[in-house]
Formats: structure tokens, C-alpha cells, sequence
């Protein structure tokens, strides 16, 4: 039954209206939701109050690469909440080791520095460059140089606005912390003109989600991997959106043949179930925090330290990589096909993709209330762009109804 306006506003007198009065009534507004209320979710389904249906063609920015209640990930989860769910790291708990082993190897590493959230591990990331810097390069102190890129998205912390380029998560936020360097994305030779003797660290997203899932070209990632090696200086990815199996491959790294100093992961490691990010490096850059340096009270819980593991485990075969990147293709065939026809310009990999509009047809933000109300949840970023990111658990068949519901969108047919 539809419960929704032309364009997903709540009937007055819904579930979902009263809701969505409650949530404007009572929330900070520092999220602008599309006017849809959410009570249960499976798969790649989600449910609202009113009982519609929708394809959850978002999954929480990669937070829920294995869709809604995977039953391995909600059993370990459940399993968990009836022995033990927080310790502190004041004390072990037999969850967290074999979390960190299983990850480490995962991602072909030593050591693994727990967190909760993606800014979380962001900030850590930073800082263990920063300590490995004046420990291990001998940076003069106070001196040391973080080179990000133009467009990045890592966070809305203090200092990860600080070197933002997007006004509305930076301006009124100041005075902003020092000590970074912004290039241009996918400018290899600005990166390393960058370079001095005091830059400990190059941070970037492999493929820049929130920008719009833009790719960077041929080569760019090995060029930074280059860079970085001849100048001893730290590559620190930050997968937390792109890692574990979204594009594909476990890391998005891996495409180009690129193994970074440091992986940054957040998102899907929590399952869509708890907030689970972690830092994975070397001994040799890890080794460089001790007892007291660095911590946080439900980083390496044990609830979050299982959900985590069984992430690891399904990830183990690589069953998810090839559904993203076999799924990925017929995406992209699907998505090609739009250009001139609504879309400007599409930008995939794996199962993530960005969808450039054209802004003389419709802004991204009224695509997705045209998407809502044929059933289909999506996002849009920077005016004109949408960006798809179905869980790798999503079938073909639903793949392609997706696809036939932004077609006709695009079109106009029946909006």
C-alpha cells in the first residue's frame, strides 16, 4: 500500500508523518533524510512504518555490504550480546584477538588498531603518522605534513574539516588544525611535488565516494605507491567506503595492484550492526603507539570485535568480491545505457556507482524522491550526481528493476 505524495511526502495523519514530525521536532538537523520512516529490514530490502517496501540501493555508505540481518552476522552478534559486550581495553576479553589476527591477515598486514567509528580511525591514522614520523623518519617536532587530496571526504571531525573542501561541512568551524597539504585528486606529479622533509603521510580514498565515485585515472594509485616508497613517506587509504568487497576486490587497492602502508576501515566491518572501524599497518608503523598514547573505551568491545570477525570470515572465500564485481558489470551495461538519455556521465566499479544528471532535466536530490516513490532508495551528492551502493547481497533480477526504476525516472515516463 502507498502511503506517500508525489515526490515521498507522508500522507498526513501516517505512521511515517508522525515520525518524521517527531524526528524535526526533536533532532538537531544535521541530516536533510529523504520523507521515509524505517521499521525492519532483510536482504536488500527495507520496510517502512507504513508497510511499503523499498530496495535499499544506498546500504548505509557501504555499511551494510551484506544487506539487512545477515543471519551469520545477526547470529555471531546475538550470540555475543548474551555473554559479554564490553570490558574496556583496561582488561582482554577472548573476542579481540582473533578479530585482529583474522583482519591482519585479511588484509596481508601485522597489527590491527581497534576503533568505532570511520572519523575514529581517520583521526588514529593521522596521528600513528604523525608519532611514526618523528620516531622513525625524525621529523623535526611539531613539523610533520599530511598530503590529502582535493574533494576528499574522511570525516566531520575538527580536524578532518580542517582540511576539507566542502564549505557547508567546514565554514564556521575554525580556527582549523595545521599540518596538511592539499593536491589535486588523481595528480600524481602535483602529489610529488608536494613532498618535503617534513610530510610523514599521503592520505587518500582509493575511489572518492562522497565526491561522487570518482575513479582515479590509469596508473595514479602506483605512481602514489612510488612516490611514497622513494621518499619514505607513508600511504594510508582510507577504504572505510570502498574496502571490503564494495568494488569487487577485498580492498579497492587491489584493482591496481597497490599495497598501502596503512589500511583505514570502518563501515561494513561493523556488519550494519555496531560501529567498527580499525587502522591495519605494520609492526613498524603500529609499534609506534604504546599503553597511554592512544585508546578508547568501546574500541575492541567484544560485541563489536565478533561482528567483525564474522565479517572477516565472510569475506574468507571471496564469494562477495566476485558478486560485486560479476553484478558490477551488468551495473555498468545497464547504467552506460542512460547517458544522453537523463545521465551525463556514470562513474562504477564494483557494485558503486556515480550518476551525473543532467541538472537542466532534475537536481540528484529530486531523482531520489522520484526513486522513492517507485520503491527504490538512493542518494544524491553535489547537486546534479546520485550515487548507487546495493548490498553485494542484491540478485540480478532485482539489479535490473532497479535500473528500469531510474530509466523511467530519467525519462519522465510516469513522473
Amino acid at each position: 500500500m502507498t502511503t506517500t505524495d508525489t515526490h515521498g511526502t507522508p500522507h498526513s495523519g501516517s505512521a511515517a508523518q508522525h515520525h518524521v514530525s517527531l524526528a524535526e521536532t526533536a533532532t538537531a538537523h544535521n541530516y536533510q533524510p529523504l520523507p521515509v520512516v524505517l521499521a525492519s529490514g532483510e536482504g536488500a530490502w527495507v520496510t517502512d512504518v507504513d508497510g511499503r517496501r523499498y530496495l535499499d540501493c544506498l546500504a548505509g555508505y557501504s555499511a551494510l555490504n551484506f544487506g539487512h540481518a545477515h543471519p551469520r552476522l545477526t547470529a555471531a552478534a546475538q550470540e555475543q550480546l548474551s555473554r559479554l559486550t564490553l570490558t574496556s581495553r583496561a582488561f582482554h576479553n577472548d573476542r579481540l584477538g582473533p578479530f585482529c589476527r583474522d583482519l591482519a591477515e585479511l588484509a596481508s598486514m601485522d597489527l590491527v588498531l581497534p576503533m568505532n567509528t570511520g572519523a575514529e580511525a581517520v583521526e588514529t591514522a593521522i596521528k600513528v603518522a604523525r608519532k611514526w614520523g618523528y620516531e622513525r623518519k625524525g621529523v623535526a617536532p611539531d613539523r610533520a605534513t599530511v598530503i590529502v587530496a582535493d574533494g576528499n571526504f574522511h570525516g566531520r571531525t575538527t580536524t578532518i574539516v580542517s582540511f576539507s573542501s566542502d564549505p557547508v561541512a567546514r565554514d564556521g568551524f575554525g580556527p582549523f588544525t595545521p599540518g596538511f597539504r592539499t593536491v589535486p585528486y588523481g595528480d600524481s606529479a602535483a602529489l610529488e611535488a608536494a613532498v618535503d622533509e617534513n610530510t610523514v603521510a599521503v592520505l587518500l580514498e582509493p575511489i572518492q565516494g562522497e565526491a561522487g565515485v570518482l575513479i582515479p585515472p590509469p596508473g595514479y594509485l602506483k605512481a602514489v605507491r612510488d612516490v611514497c616508497t622513494r621518499e619514505n613517506v607513508l600511504f594510508i587509504a582510507d577504504e572505510i567506503q570502498s574496502g571490503l568487497g564494495r568494488t569487487g576486490t577485498t580492498f579497492a587497492c587491489d584493482a591496481d595492484g597497490v599495497t598501502p602502508d596503512v589500511h583505514v576501515l570502518g563501515k561494513a566491518l561493523g556488519g550494519g550492526i555496531v560501529p567498527v572501524s580499525a587502522v591495519v599497518s605494520r609492526h613498524d608503523v603500529l609499534d609506534v603507539i604504546r599503553p597511554g598514547s592512544h585508546g578508547s573505551t568501546f574500541g575492541g568491545n567484544p560485541l563489536a570485535a565478533a561482528v567483525g570477525h564474522a565479517v572477516v570470515e565472510l569475506l574468507r572465500s571471496g564469494e562477495y568480491q566476485a558478486r560485486a564485481a560479476a553484478l558490477g558489470e551488468r551495473l555498468r551495461g545497464r547504467l552506460d545505457g542512460l547517458i544522453g538519455r537523463g545521465a551525463v556521465a556514470v562513474r562504477s566499479r564494483g557494485l558503486w556507482a556515480g550518476i551525473d544528471l543532467d541538472p537542466a532535466l532534475m537536481t540528484g536530490r529530486e531523482a531520489c524522491l522520484r526513486l522513492l516513490d517507485r520503491g527504490v532508495l538512493a542518494k544524491d551528492t553535489h547537486g546534479s550526481t546520485i550515487r548507487l551502493a546495493p548490498p553485494l547481497t542484491i540478485e540480478a533480477d532485482q539489479l535490473d528493476w532497479m535500473c528500469d526504476q531510474l530509466s523511467d525516472v530519467l525519462t519522465q515516463e510516469g513522473s
